[in-house]
């Protein structure tokens, strides 16, 4: 049995043999090179857990030319102070792979959706997945979930501090992550405990007035399918965005003119009878006659322009009808300039007239 300090000049002068041959290092104790009769040089380490009775096991460093000399002894080094503690180098070579797999946070993420925020968060959970998707895993990426810090969580939040509804979303789906990473064993604690939740937004209280409605109406006039009749339909019937969005004419009742939202639609879980008024049955005569049917189609999506998905790019949209109104109020004899609003403000502006109205809220 050769003995010797490995070193760039030990491991260069081993030569192969018959039979697997090995150059025990004389500083580190259980620090070895193999070298194998086809000439392959491999750095392993041996030991022994429980004294001098126990079974001698053998774990592999890594390939000599991938490993120099100088880091293979330093992970011999680290892999001889566990053993001291009393800690199995094998059990903790599967440790740090399972992080690196099964912990990933991309795909623990895409794990946690699916166990957990669609059985708990049924009625949000596409919105949890889309804050993770478009701001949790660009940064924080493959990192294994015990690894993560506070400082990256931090990184995760700067970028949409100043959005503090967005912010704060994105900071109640993250907490929940790693709660449930903790409640899996898969984590001992949290990154997030103690850390204070971002800000409570402010509360919004716009609405547009009658002369701003008037203008916006009249802006989407110069603007076509889908976003043009979808602004109108949101305008008149006061629903969420993506409810009207996601609109099938299944849902829709010309005679009794009522539309029926399902709860799996609606974002806050529960099916709602919506009134239709005679414009949003013109509007939607409209949309009948733009598929060339003089009846309402019986099923699919009223606003799509791939057949299959609903509409989407809103922001777009809205930034063409902020310019259409804009330059139709600098035509009104008094010129009117339109204050910063969200199509959300539009629901606000539809309770607001019909209080005005002495319409009841129900």
């Amino acid at each position: 049995m050769a003995t010797g300090t490995i070193t760039k000049t030990s491991v260069d002068a081993v030569q192969p043999q018959a039979t697997d041959a090995v150059l025990w290092d004389d500083k580190i104790k259980g620090f070895g090179l193999k070298v194998t009769p086809a000439g392959t040089k491999i750095y392993l380490f041996q030991y022994r857990l429980g004294g001098r009775g126990a079974k001698v096991r053998r774990y592999t460093i890594g390939k000599h030319g991938a490993l120099t000399p100088d880091k293979a002894r330093r992970e011999a080094d680290r892999l001889h102070i566990l053993v001291r503690q009393g800690i199995d180098p094998q059990g903790e070579k599967q440790d740090r792979q399972r992080k690196a797999v099964d912990l990933a946070f991309s795909d623990y993420a895409d794990r946690f959706v699916d166990d957990c925020l669609k059985v708990r968060w049924k009625r949000s959970h596409k919105d949890g997945e889309s804050l993770l998707r478009l701001y949790a895993k660009p940064v924080l990426g493959n990192k294994p979930l015990p690894d993560i810090t506070r400082a990256d969580i931090r990184a995760v939040l700067n970028p949409v501090k100043r959005k503090t509804a967005t912010c704060r979303n994105l900071f109640a789906v993250l907490r929940r992550l790693f709660r449930w990473a903790v409640s899996e064993g898969d984590i001992a604690m949290s990154p997030l405990a103690g850390m204070e939740p971002p800000a409570l937004p402010q509360k919004r209280d716009r609405f547009l007035s009658d002369v701003e409605l008037k203008l916006v109406w009249r802006g989407t006039e110069q603007m076509e399918y889908p976003f043009a009749p979808l602004f109108r339909l949101l305008i008149i019937t006061g629903q969420r965005v993506e409810e009207v969005a996601g609109v099938d004419w299944r849902e829709l009742d010309r005679d009794a003119g009522m539309w029926s939202l399902p709860a799996d639609r609606a974002k806050n879980g529960e099916a709602s009878q919506v009134p239709l008024s005679d414009l949003a049955i013109a509007e939607l005569d409209a949309l009948a006659k733009r598929k060339k049917k003089d009846k309402w189609p019986k099923s699919g999506l009223v606003f799509t322009t791939t057949g299959e998905t609903s509409v989407s790019g809103f922001s777009r949209a809205k930034a063409r009808l902020d310019k259409e109104a804009t330059k139709l109020g600098t035509k009104e004899d008094d010129p009117v300039t339109i204050p910063p609003w969200r199509l959300h403000d539009l629901r606000r502006t539809l309770a607001t007239g019909m209080q005005r109205l002495g319409v009841a809220r129900v």
